[in-house]
């Protein structure tokens, strides 16, 4: 077994943890690993987009739309730090070359989801995710003080006489095992659809952060909060489903069942618009209902959602023509490792961020595009907490 030693180690290589190596000072030694390649992580397949709050008149509406989703069971502590921090966060990645849609003067354009009050959200295209990881990883990999191994996945962590975390254990593709020793070690593992028979995640995530995290007595918390999308496109075909983006309703794409019928409020809460395409397929008895661009203007469809087009015309469904076959899948992971405000769980040097931690900020269920934001605020928060910066 081979020994390495590094001031801080981050598993996983999306938004929260290359958010959060870039928070750390350039004098601590920082090793990432990623279980597959770098590509492979859920960050890259966010399409809709990252919430910002707009200005101090749009704070209590953000707040409660993030709320109401949550089903009032988020930690209001936590809401606000995320929404307070947003700001920043959107200036960061514009400084990193972030290119997010603007209007014709020049400020940025926002979109609008379901269950938001108002627009608020940054978008590039249909690829946010895409995007903004992206920059982040260029932006990690000019960092001479980052060591990144793809393809090492954590087996488990090393605990000292005191039960706090003092690194942890990993194997490589060619079987080499690795005793990784850290200061801080951040769990930014992502989240688990690779359980589920149809979801939007990538396979190799399988929820590897809780389970290690459960075996050593870090507390968890619930662990039962699953997100369903309701509009992902519907194949026959195996492996990971196709995300319709919720931006697309927001642009006002209409859900119908096969009566060519609207059943359903396309802009509700993501929980309570999958129980109606449940409830209709059950009622139909059907695999799967609609969703028809019919009052998206084309050049919306083009500009805002290409990917989604090109992806669809594969399958020879014209979206500027004709309603695609849509059925939920699971999506997002509300619940994960318990941490506080500062990212911190209950095992001392061990920290989580992102879709593996629970944080409080999306309660019961999560607010459309607060997922990219809250990953990055905490990660920030997580950095500035291990150098003494937030206490």
């Amino acid at each position: 077994m081979r020994e390495l030693h590094y001031d801080v180690v981050i598993v996983g290589c999306g938004v929260g943890g290359l958010y959060t190596a870039l928070n750390l000072p350039e004098d601590k030694q920082i090793l990432m690993l990623s279980k597959a390649e770098l590509e492979t992580c859920d960050s890259m397949l966010a399409q809709g987009g990252i919430c910002v709050l707009r200005d101090e008149d749009d704070y209590d509406s953000y707040f409660e739309d993030t709320m109401r989703a949550g089903h009032y069971e988020n930690r209001k502590e936590s809401v606000d730090i995320m929404i307070r921090g947003s700001r920043d966060v959107i200036n960061d990645l514009i400084g990193y070359g972030v290119e997010f849609e603007r209007n014709a003067d020049g400020s940025l354009a926002y979109t609008k989801e379901g269950a938001h009050s108002k627009p608020r959200i940054c978008f590039h295209e249909d690829i946010t995710g895409e995007e903004i990881t992206t920059r982040l990883l260029s932006a990690v990999k000019q960092l001479n003080n980052v060591t990144i191994f793809e393809h090492t996945t954590m087996t488990d962590i090393i605990e000292d006489i005191n039960h706090a975390c003092v690194g942890i254990l990993a194997k490589c593709a060619d079987g080499e095992e690795l005793e990784i020793y850290a200061e801080n070690t951040v769990f930014a593992t992502g989240g688990i659809g690779g359980q589920y028979k149809h979801s939007t995640n990538y396979p190799i995530l399988t929820g590897d952060g809780c389970e290690i995290a459960r075996k050593h007595g870090v507390e968890l918390e619930h662990m039962d909060y699953v997100q369903i999308h309701p509009t992902c496109f519907y194949t026959e075909n195996p492996g990971r489903s196709f995300l319709i983006s919720e931006s697309a309703r927001g642009e006002g794409a209409i859900i119908l069942n096969h009566k060519k019928e609207r059943f359903v409020d396309e802009l509700q809460p993501r929980d309570v618009v999958t129980k109606a395409i449940q409830a209709e397929m059950e009622k139909e008895g059907v695999k799967y209902e609609f969703l028809s661009f019919e009052n998206v203007p084309r050049e919306t469809i083009l500009n805002h959602f290409p990917h989604i087009y090109e992806h669809c015309m594969k399958y020879g469904f014209d979206i500027l023509m004709m309603p695609i076959p849509i059925v939920p899948a699971q999506h997002y992971f509300m619940g994960g490792i318990h941490v506080d405000k500062y990212s911190l769980t209950t095992m001392p040097h061990l920290y989580a961020v992102g879709e593996t931690s629970c944080n409080g900020v999306h309660g019961k269920n999560r607010l459309a595009s607060n997922s990219l934001l809250e990953s990055l605020v905490f990660a920030k928060r997580a950095a500035k907490h291990m150098i003494g910066e937030l206490v």
